[in-house]
């Protein structure tokens, strides 16, 4: 079985997990100005590349 001949220092192992980070999801503004995930229908508006795709109930202001 294959052993590391040498111990990887400490620099060395920070180097490479400091390359792993989250991603930042995509963000794109929708025709009615909010902001809304790229590639996904708009929770605001309902609309997908300019047709509406879902049902969005209005809020009754009372």
């Amino acid at each position: 079985m294959a052993v590391p001949k040498r111990k990887k220092s400490k620099m060395r192992v920070r180097q490479r997990r400091g390359q792993i980070k989250a991603a930042v999801p995509g963000t794109v503004t929708c025709a009615c100005g909010a902001t809304r995930l790229a590639h996904r229908a708009c929770p605001a508006c309902g609309q997908y590349d300019g047709r509406q795709v879902l049902k969005v109930a209005e809020e009754t202001a009372e």
